[in-house]
C-alpha cells in the first residue's frame, strides 16, 4: 500500500463517492465500513426525492465503478481505532471484526436455510427478524453472507455442515492492519434521533406510531412487508395516516437543530400512502415546511394533490383510541385554535443523529456533535450526513469536494516527501 493513500472511514453513499472519486483520480484508497455491507442509510430507502427513482441503480454503478478498480481496498467490518503522525504521513490502525464467512461465498443461501436461530433485523429497523446467517438484500455489496455469532446456539455448526463451498470460518479471529495515509476522510453517516425519547407522541407505546425511516421500509419492495403500507397492529390498509414534522427537531429538550431533508422526506412518503392506499387520508403536520431550491417544484407538486392535507400546526401529543387507531392533538395555527385528529397510523419525522463517536482525536466537533469542517488540522476531513444534515445530493458534492482536499494533502505529501 503506497504511503501516499487515502482513508476513507464509512461505506455510505457520501464514503463511497469520496473513495471512487478519488480512485478514479489516480490515488490509493482504503475504505472501511463498520457494518458487512456497503450503503449506508441508502440501502434502506425505497425511493429518492424530488424524482421519486429508486436508489439500487445509483448504488449498482458505484458497486461497479469499486469493482473494477483496483486502487480501492474495501474492509467490512472495519473501524479506525487508532491515528498517529502528521498531515500526510498518518499511521492508521484498522480494527477488523470477524464475519465468519470467507471470500469462496457464493451467496448460495445454504447456511441460512440450516440455520435454526434467529436475530432481530437491523436493516429493517426491527421489523421482522433475518437468520443468524444472514445478507441484508439482494443487492448487498459485498454479496456475501454473514454470521451474527452472539446469536447463534452453544456449539452449533448448521451452517457450516450445510455449506458445500466450505465458506464459513466459525473460528475466524479479529484482525488488526495498519496503513500509512496521507489524509483522513469521515464519512460515518447518521443515524435516526431515538423516538422513544419523545414521551409525548407515543412511539414505542403505541404500535401504530411509526418513524420516517420505519414507513421507508415499510414502502420497499425489498421490505418487510413487500411494499404494503400496513398497520404494524393488525396488518391492515389505514385509513387515515398524519405525518408529525419537527418530531423531536428544533426542540431544545431534544435536537435544537433542523434536519433539513425530514419536510421532503414527509411530502415523498404522502406519495407513498397515495399509491399504496388510495382511499386513505393523508395530513401533515409542519411548523414550517422547508423544501427550498430546487425541492420547491416537488412541494408544490405534493402540496396540490387534494387528498394531502398540509396543516402549520405542532402536535402536542399522540393517544390511543379504539380499534387501533390514534388520537392526534395539535395546534391550528392558521385557525387560531387546537384540533384534534384521528388517524389509523403516524408517522414521526425524526431528526438526523451524526455518527462522529469513536473517531480519534484530531477531528473537531461543534455543540452537536457533527464534524463541520477540516476538522482540528490539515489532513482530516469529513464528508455527508456526519458534517452536518443534508439530502443524497448534496452529500455526493460534498464527498467529492472532500476528496478533492484529500488528494491535495497526497500531492504535497509527495512535493514534501
Amino acid at each position: 500500500m503506497s504511503a501516499r493513500a487515502i482513508l476513507v472511514v464509512g461505506g455510505g453513499i457520501s464514503g463511497i463517492t469520496a473513495a471512487v472519486e478519488a480512485a478514479e483520480a489516480g490515488r490509493q484508497v482504503v475504505l472501511i465500513e463498520k457494518s458487512p455491507f456497503l450503503g449506508g442509510r441508502v440501502t434502506r430507502t425505497h425511493l429518492y426525492f424530488p424524482k421519486l427513482c429508486p436508489p439500487a441503480c445509483g448504488l449498482e454503478i458505484n458497486y461497479k465503478r469499486i469493482r473494477n478498480n483496483p486502487a480501492i481496498t474495501v474492509l467490512t467490518q472495519a473501524e479506525l481505532e487508532s491515528l498517529a503522525g502528521t498531515p500526510g504521513s498518518y499511521q492508521a490502525t484498522v480494527k477488523i471484526a470477524p464475519r465468519f464467512v470467507t471470500s469462496a461465498c457464493t451467496a448460495c443461501g445454504a447456511c441460512a436455510e440450516a440455520c435454526p436461530a434467529e436475530r432481530p433485523d437491523d436493516f429493517n429497523y426491527g421489523l421482522k427478524k433475518t437468520k443468524a446467517a444472514y445478507i441484508p438484500a439482494a443487492n448487498a455489496f459485498p454479496p456475501l453472507y454473514a454470521i451474527d455469532r452472539p446469536a447463534c446456539p452453544n456449539g452449533c455448526r448448521a451452517c457450516v455442515d450445510a455449506c458445500r463451498y466450505g465458506a464459513i470460518d466459525l473460528d475466524q479471529p479479529v484482525e488488526r492492519r495498519t496503513f500509512d495515509v496521507a489524509a483522513v476522510i469521515a464519512a460515518t453517516g447518521w443515524a435516526p434521533y431515538d423516538a422513544a425519547k419523545i414521551d409525548n407522541l407515543g412511539f414505542g407505546r403505541h404500535p401504530n406510531v411509526v418513524t420516517n425511516v420505519i414507513m421507508e421500509r415499510m414502502a420497499a419492495r425489498d421490505g418487510p412487508t413487500g411494499g404494503r403500507i400496513l398497520r404494524p397492529s393488525d396488518g391492515r390498509p389505514p385509513r387515515s395516516v398524519v405525518f408529525v414534522q419537527c418530531a423531536g427537531s428544533r426542540d431544545d429538550n431534544h435536537l435544537p437543530y433542523c434536519s433539513a431533508v425530514c419536510c421532503a422526506a414527509s411530502l415523498k412518503q404522502a406519495t407513498y400512502v397515495r399509491t399504496e392506499c388510495p382511499e386513505a387520508d393523508v395530513s401533515i403536520f409542519y411548523i414550517d415546511i422547508r423544501a427550498g431550491g430546487r425541492l420547491e417544484d416537488f412541494y408544490a407538486r405534493v402540496a396540490a394533490d387534494d387528498c394531502i392535507k398540509l396543516i402549520k400546526g405542532k402536535v402536542a401529543k399522540v393517544e390511543a383510541a379504539e380499534d387501533g387507531d390514534l388520537l392526534v392533538t395539535a395546534e391550528d395555527a392558521l385557525q387560531g385554535r387546537k384540533r384534534s385528529h384521528r388517524a389509523s397510523l403516524v408517522v414521526l419525522a425524526t431528526g438526523i443523529v451524526p455518527q462522529s463517536g469513536g473517531l480519534p482525536a484530531g477531528f473537531v466537533r461543534d455543540e452537536f456533535q457533527f464534524l463541520p469542517g477540516a476538522g482540528g488540522r490539515a489532513g482530516l476531513y469529513s464528508a455527508g450526513c456526519v458534517r452536518r444534515p443534508e439530502e443524497v445530493m448534496a452529500s455526493v458534492q460534498d464527498a467529492t469536494g472532500a476528496a478533492l482536499e484529500a488528494i491535495q494533502d497526497v500531492v504535497r505529501g509527495a512535493v514534501h516527501g
